[in-house]
């Protein structure tokens, strides 16, 4: 069987690239305003995110968890990341990896037992890009 490498080496438009890269300011915009319906936004309608024991998919149960944690455990809370990596996957999706985390209430800077690094598979529709799945981890491993 023969496969072609076409899609895997597929190359984004520098404007594309930006606009993914851009992906994690928005969401650290919409974490700031603590605005769980923008921080839904970031997601195609079927979005899933998951993080450590958590599964969300479609907007509506993202905007949900969100604005639970908004009320509750993420209150007074920020959120950084950065992209260490951009895959292009096809003309229209990308695998974007971060590193970033939760800064706890209070706190002036990012605990290293906070920090995570994140797989985002991002996607274009009418010409703009959002993630379709969002997962992470702990950038360490346990001691």
């Amino acid at each position: 069987m023969t496969t072609s490498n076409a899609v895997a080496t597929a190359e984004l438009s520098a404007e594309d690239q930006t606009a993914i890269a851009a992906l994690p300011a928005r969401l650290v915009a919409a974490w700031a305003a603590h605005d769980p319906a923008a921080f839904a936004e970031l997601f195609t309608e079927d979005g899933t995110m998951i993080l450590p024991g958590l599964y969300n998919k479609g907007r509506a149960a993202i905007e949900t968890y969100m604005a639970e944690g908004f009320a509750s455990r993420f209150r007074g809370t920020r959120v950084t990341g950065q992209p260490i990596e951009l895959k292009p996957l096809g003309a229209d999706v990308a695998a974007l990896i971060t590193e970033g985390g939760v800064i706890a209430a209070g706190e002036s800077e990012l605990s290293a037992g906070a920090a995570i690094r994140a797989s985002w598979i991002v996607v274009k529709r009418a010409d703009q890009w959002f993630l379709a799945v969002y997962q992470n981890c702990p950038r360490d491993p346990a001691a």
